[in-house]
């Protein structure tokens, strides 16, 4: 399995793409309910309204139109809302000019705009609180994170046919550890996680590799991975929440074969897209 892009290389014709968190692995929930917005609530000392902070947490984050959010912008969402709704968040709109502006969101690119505004408190709480979360996610117990059921199946699946890529937004320590330890990761190629930029650059330049545009299928379960792909030209197969078994399936039995065979786009794709939406609201 190659580590980079750079030194990835394409062995087929096919490329699936695969999110982590929520689509092939059965962890954001857990993450979100008990990492996240927890650890948001204790750096931020908003105990007091915990409940319908959490609540919109988890709205946010899981169940409607932005499900998927990079972790900062759904930070800055969150934040925002808590600002106008229950106390003041100091130092905000340097965190807020962050999130919105910065071409890379993650830890590494946090800690130098830190060293260029070190005076600034939201931006150094952010990243404690996301340290926080890194922590708490590798303290979750073994045995409650696990792949979605026929999610590792439909990846051997894929496999003997197409080439294979984890796109995550996750942290990429994390994805790794979980997709060793499941056996998922003998079932991919390249593993491009949050360090290695956005989902849809990432997909962008796997298409440098020569695959053609109907070749290449990205398995998301958040708006981001639709944008991801739609930006790039490329086709959308979702995992639909609560449905997550279903959806492995029904990959395995037609969309993959439709990928191969060249009538995936058109009315499948458009009707893929359509329970997608309405699955989370829209």
């Amino acid at each position: 399995m190659s580590c980079t892009l750079a030194q990835y290389e394409k062995k087929k014709d096919f490329l699936v793409c695969v999110d982590s968190d929520g689509c092939a692995m059965d962890t954001m929930d857990i993450k979100h309910f008990r990492c996240f917005g927890p650890c948001m609530v204790a750096e931020w000392g908003l105990e007091a309204w915990a409940e319908p902070i959490l609540a919109r947490w988890n709205d946010i984050n899981l169940y409607t139109m932005t499900r998927g959010i990079n972790r900062f912008k759904g930070l800055a969402i969150a934040l925002s809302e808590i600002d106008a709704q229950y106390c003041p968040i100091e130092d905000l709109p340097a965190l807020l000019d962050w999130a919105e502006h910065s071409p890379e969101l993650s830890n590494d690119a946090l800690e130098r705009a830190i060293a260029a505004q070190p005076g600034s408190v939201s931006l150094k709480k952010a990243l404690a609180w996301s340290r926080a979360v890194n922590a708490s996610i590798t303290a979750l117990p073994q045995e409650e994170t696990l792949p979605f059921p026929m999610a590792r199946e439909a990846l051997a699946f894929a496999h003997e046919r197409a080439d294979v890529a984890i796109v995550s937004s996750a942290n990429p320590g994390a994805v790794l550890e979980e997709w060793e330890r499941h056996g998922l990761i003998e079932h991919t190629d390249i593993v491009l996680a949050q360090d290695a930029g956005s989902k849809a650059y990432c997909i962008g330049e796997l298409m440098k590799k020569g695959y053609e545009p109907s070749h290449i299928l990205m398995c998301g379960d958040a708006p981001g991975d639709l944008d991801a792909a739609k930006k790039n030209g490329v086709l959308y197969y979702p995992i639909l929440v609560r449905s997550e078994k279903a959806s492995w399936e029904e990959f395995i039995s037609t969309a993959f074969d439709r990928l191969l065979s060249g009538s995936y786009a058109g009315e499948y794709q458009e009707e893929k897209t359509a329970a997608f939406r309405r699955n989370l609201g829209a």
